[in-house]
C-alpha cells in the first residue's frame, strides 16, 4: 500500500473546540469534505464552511439528548474498511458506505467534570462518552488507511503536512497518530473506572474498596533492639492478610490502575543524560501549578517544589518553608508572611541561595521584596498580590508557581517505583496535637516547650530520615537529615545551628523515629536541648526516659513514626 493516503473526507466531532474553525478552514481548503455533528457543525457554518451532517450520512436523526447519532454502520464501515480488500470494497459499495480518511474527536470533558468540587454522579455519567471512544477505536484500528486526530494541539502539525504532501499524510503520521488515540482513550477509561470505584461501592460490592485500596495499615509494637530507629516485629508478612487485603495474581477491583496524563517533556531528568516527561493524576497540587514567570522548571525543581508544598500546607498557621535537596533548610512561622521567612531564612541563610520557597498564604509585596534579596530558584504559593508580582517580574529568570489544593479527588496513595513494580502506601497525613503527646519525663513542660516540640515534630515528619530537627516555637533551629545513624544527624542539626549562632540552650528536639539507646539524649543534653519529641517504642525507652529525668529535660512521645525515605 502506498505511504501516503489523500485525505478526501472528514469527520470532525469535537467537544473542545479550540482551534476547530482553524482547522477545518485549512481542510476545506485543500479540498477536503467535511462531515460534523451537532454544535461542532453549527460552529462550522457559523464560520462560512461547508458542513455535511452526520444523520444525513447515516439517515438516521440524532436522537436521545444526542447519545446517538454517530453508532452506525455508515460510519464505522467508512473507518474499518480495509482499502485494499476487495470484499470489503464490495459491501462499502453494496451498502453504499463512502470511506473516511481523517477523523477529529476530543471526548466529552469527564475528567474536568469529575474534578469540580460538588459534583453529582448523574452529571459525570452524562459526561461519559460513548460515540467518541468507539469512533477513535474504529479509526486507530485501520491505521493504514485512516488518521485520527484527538488533541488541539495536533492540528498545525497535521496542516503542514497536508500542505506538504498535497493533501496526504504518511503512514508514519498515521501510526503514531493512532498509537496517541489508543492512549487517549485508555486514560479515559481509566479515570471513569477509578471514579465509578469511589462512587459506586457499598456493602453489596465487597470486591471495592474506594475508601483505602491499601487496606488497614498494620502498626507493631517493637519487639527486639533496632538501632537503625524502626519499629521492628511482625513486619515480614508475605502476602496480603486480613487487615491488608492487597491483592495478589488475579484481576480485582482493589488493583490500582495509575491514570497517568502527559503534560510535556522536561529539558532533562536529575541529570543532562537522562530523559524526562511531566504527567498529572488528578486536578491541582504541583503538577498542575500555573507558572507564571520564569524559565523552564527542572526536573529537580519539581521534585523540590513537592516538597516544599507539602511542608507549609502542613501548618494552620502563616509557615514559610526553604528547600534544598527536598529537605527543609529552614522553616518560620510568623503573624506575618516576612515574619516566618526571616524566621525560615535564618535557620540556615547559606543553604537557601538557590533554595525552593514556598508559602502556605497570599504572597505580598513586603516578603517579595525581601525574596528577591537572596537567589531562589523557585516561588510556589497560593496567590500572589499584584504588587508582589511585579517586585518578581525584576527577577526574569525566577520560576513563580501559584499551586491550587488538590482537591476532593485526590488520590490518598503515593507510589514508589522499584525494578519490576510498584511499592504503593497511603499518603502520611498524620498531625499530632497538644493533648495527643504522651509525657513520659518527671519534669512537666511549659506551653513555650510544647509549642517548641509540636513546631519541631512537625518538620521532621518531612526531612530525610534519619532525620533530626531543633527548633524553638516560631522556627527551626537546625536541621539534621539523611544519615545512617541518629547520633551524627543530632550533631549536625547542632553544628547548623552553631553555625549561625541560634541558640540551642532551650529548644526542642525532634526525632522521626525512637532512641534505641540513652547516647541520644545525653548528646541532647549536652548542647543544652531542653525538650524531646519522640515516637517511642524501643525496647530501651526507660533508658532514654530515665536520662531525661537525670539531665532535667521534658520528654514526649507521639506513638507515631514518620520515616521520609
Amino acid at each position: 500500500m502506498n505511504d501516503l493516503v489523500k485525505i478526501k473526507r472528514a469527520l470532525i466531532s469535537l467537544s473542545d473546540k479550540t482551534g476547530a474553525v482553524e482547522f477545518a478552514g485549512e481542510l476545506a481548503k485543500l479540498g477536503v469534505e467535511l462531515i460534523s455533528t451537532g454544535g461542532t457543525a453549527k460552529s462550522l457554518r457559523d464560520a462560512g464552511l461547508t458542513v455535511t451532517d452526520v444523520s444525513s450520512v447515516t439517515g438516521f436523526p440524532e436522537m436521545m439528548d444526542g447519545r446517538v447519532k454517530t453508532l452506525h454502520p455508515k460510519i464505522h464501515g467508512a473507518f474499518l474498511a480495509l482499502r485494499d480488500n476487495a470484499e470489503h470494497l464490495a459491501s462499502m459499495k453494496e451498502h453504499e458506505i463512502e470511506a473516511i480518511d481523517l477523523v477529529v474527536i476530543n471526548l466529552y470533558p469527564f475528567e474536568q467534570t469529575v474534578a469540580k468540587d460538588g459534583v453529582s454522579l448523574e452529571e459525570a455519567v452524562e459526561n461519559i462518552d460513548i460515540g467518541g471512544p468507539a469512533m477513535i477505536r474504529s479509526a486507530s484500528k485501520n491505521w493504514r488507511s485512516v488518521a485520527v486526530v484527538t488533541d488541539p494541539r495536533l492540528y498545525g502539525g497535521i496542516v503542514d503536512e497536508l500542505q506538504s504532501n498535497d493533501g496526504s499524510l504518511s503512514l508514519q503520521t498515521r501510526q503514531r497518530l493512532a498509537a496517541l488515540a489508543y492512549t487517549r482513550t485508555a486514560s479515559y477509561d481509566l479515570a471513569i473506572s477509578s471514579y465509578l470505584a469511589k462512587q459506586l461501592s457499598n456493602d453489596d460490592l465487597d470486591f471495592l474498596e474506594p475508601l483505602n485500596p491499601l487496606g488497614d495499615l498494620m502498626f507493631f509494637e517493637a519487639e527486639e533492639e533496632d538501632t537503625g530507629g524502626n519499629l521492628s516485629g511482625s513486619e515480614g508478612v508475605d502476602g496480603p492478610s486480613e487487615n491488608n487485603p492487597l491483592p495478589t495474581g488475579q484481576v480485582s477491583a482493589r488493583d490500582i490502575d495509575l491514570h497517568l496524563a502527559k503534560v510535556t517533556d522536561l529539558r532533562y531528568g536529575e541529570n543532562p543524560h537522562q530523559k524526562a516527561a511531566l504527567y498529572i493524576t488528578h486536578q491541582g497540587g504541583i503538577a498542575n501549578a500555573e507558572q507564571l514567570q520564569g524559565k523552564e522548571m527542572s526536573f529537580n525543581n519539581y521534585v523540590d517544589a513537592e516538597a516544599a508544598w507539602n511542608l507549609v500546607n502542613d501548618f494552620e498557621q502563616t509557615a514559610v518553608a526553604i528547600i534544598k535537596h527536598t529537605n527543609p533548610s529552614g522553616v518560620g512561622i510568623g503573624a506575618t508572611n516576612l515574619e516566618a521567612y526571616q524566621r525560615a531564612l535564618s535557620t540556615d541563610p547559606v543553604s537557601a541561595f538557590g533554595g525552593i520557597v514556598a508559602f502556605n498564604q497570599t504572597v505580598d509585596a513586603d516578603v517579595a521584596r525581601a525574596v528577591i534579596e537572596v537567589f531562589s530558584e523557585v516561588i510556589v504559593a497560593p496567590a500572589y498580590d499584584e504588587a508582589a508580582l511585579e517586585m518578581f517580574r525584576s527577577k526574569k529568570n525566577l520560576r513563580v508557581l501559584k499551586v491550587a489544593a488538590t482537591g476532593e479527588n485526590a488520590a490518598a496513595i503515593e507510589y514508589k517505583q522499584i525494578s519490576g513494580g510498584f511499592l504503593a502506601q497511603e499518603i502520611d497525613l498524620h498531625r499530632v496535637a497538644a493533648d495527643e503527646l504522651r509525657f513520659v519525663s518527671k519534669l512537666a513542660p511549659t506551653d513555650e516547650q510544647v509549642a517548641a516540640m509540636l513546631m519541631a515534630w512537625q518538620v521532621c515528619k518531612h526531612v530525610k530520615s534519619n532525620a533530626i530537627v531543633i527548633a524553638n516555637e516560631y522556627q527551626t533551629i537546625g536541621v539534621g537529615s539523611g544519615q545512617m545513624n541518629r547520633v551524627d544527624s543530632v550533631r549536625i542539626a547542632a553544628m547548623r545551628a552553631g553555625r549561625f549562632a541560634l541558640p540551642i540552650k532551650g529548644a526542642a528536639l525532634a526525632s522521626d523515629a525512637f532512641f534505641p539507646f540513652r547516647d541520644y539524649v545525653d548528646e541532647a543534653a549536652n548542647m543544652g536541648i531542653s525538650a524531646i519529641i519522640q515516637p517511642g517504642g524501643s525496647i530501651k525507652d526507660d533508658e532514654s526516659i530515665a536520662a531525661a529525668d537525670e539531665h532535667g529535660i521534658v520528654m514526649a512521645f507521639t506513638g507515631i513514626r514518620h520515616f521520609k525515605h
